[in-house]
């Protein structure tokens, strides 16, 4: 598309004035800036109108142009069914790939336990195998699983155990608070003490490696769906992380109350939660962007209105204001 010569997905409102380039690999929405947005969308809706290769429900629609491109047509859809299809095949690709490795654990395990005695002449390879199921454990636990950055701007690895001891709050100003517990030992289940703690913006980035690492093996329809239908039921107090708990719970959440050992729903919601919630900051950036250039223009604006103008006339509006 000569208008947005990037993706071969894209998806779009109209209505809401929305463009996303859906990548095809990770199923990411990427929000497209505000000047190269009108004018794509535009080229849009007149491509999916065009083109009779189109699928569509009440509130969403997709179509498949001759070169290939995809286009998702957003029109006022229910929450949870957008975030469904917006999160489904992000999931859905993360549950297949799980299940793909853990069939391949399951092989090398049999491998390990029966080719010594059934297969002499394959007893290393069935060493080998019993060498790496013993330093698995190991290797998941230590490997790092997220990086983000603390409010130092500083890069933070973080390994499974420290992921799954992470906590989150939010506090009376409805910002969000994540903290990272420190381990050691071999398994990296010894907590030191300490902990990282991030908070507003730089924990919501946070919590979206936290939730991203958390969430590797994704979620079934069914989950996903229920996980959408949290996050709707939480937009009641027009809180997006309604689903946290507020600071007068923050010692009972430390305690009890880690990411890791939420159920696959809240995890799953949390995660959209934490996307559409730095989408929404960036939209809230672009707009102070906006204003800022509106205020400029009026005032050069003002000085081009006053010009030629008696000073009296000035003075005759000032008392009438």
């Amino acid at each position: 598309m000569e208008a947005l010569p990037i993706g071969q997905r894209l998806a779009f409102d109209q209505a809401q004035g929305r463009l996303w380039v859906v990548c095809r690999k990770c199923e990411r929405w990427n929000l497209t800036p505000f000047d190269e947005r009108w004018e794509a969308i535009e080229v849009c809706e007149r491509a999916y109108r065009d083109t009779p290769r189109r699928f569509s429900t009440d509130n969403i629609g997709l179509a498949r142009l001759p070169s290939g491109l995809e286009l998702v047509r957003i029109g006022d859809p229910l929450r949870p069914e957008f975030a469904a299809w917006r999160y489904g095949d992000q999931f859905g690709k993360r549950r297949l790939r799980a299940m793909v490795l853990g069939a391949g654990g399951l092989v090398a395990g049999t491998v390990a336990t029966l080719a010594p005695s059934l297969f002499p002449v394959l007893g290393a390879v069935g060493l080998l195998a019993s060498a790496a199921s013993a330093l698995s454990p190991i290797y998941t636990m230590r490997r790092t699983v997220a990086r983000i950055r603390d409010d130092n701007g500083a890069l933070l690895r973080l390994n499974y155990a420290r992921v799954s001891l992470a906590t989150a709050f939010v506090d009376e100003d409805d910002r969000v608070t994540l903290t990272v517990k420190k381990t050691r030992g071999l398994y990296g289940s010894t907590v030191t003490g300490e902990a990282d703690i991030l908070h507003g913006a730089t924990a919501v980035g946070g919590l979206r490696g936290v939730l991203r690492a958390l969430n590797f093996d994704g979620g079934s329809k069914r989950k996903v769906n229920d996980a959408a239908r949290l996050v709707d039921m939480s937009r009641a107090d027009n809180r997006l992380f309604g689903l946290l708990p507020k600071a007068g719970r923050k010692a009972l959440w430390s305690a009890y109350f880690q990411l890791g050992q939420q159920g696959k729903e809240l995890r799953l919601a949390l995660e959209m939660a934490a996307n559409e919630d730095a989408e929404r900051v960036w939209l809230a950036g672009e707009l102070l962007d906006l204003e800022r250039a509106w205020r400029d223009a009026e005032e050069i604006a003002q000085i081009a209105d006053g010009l030629g103008l008696p000073s009296s006339l000035d003075d005759q509006i000032e008392r009438m204001k």
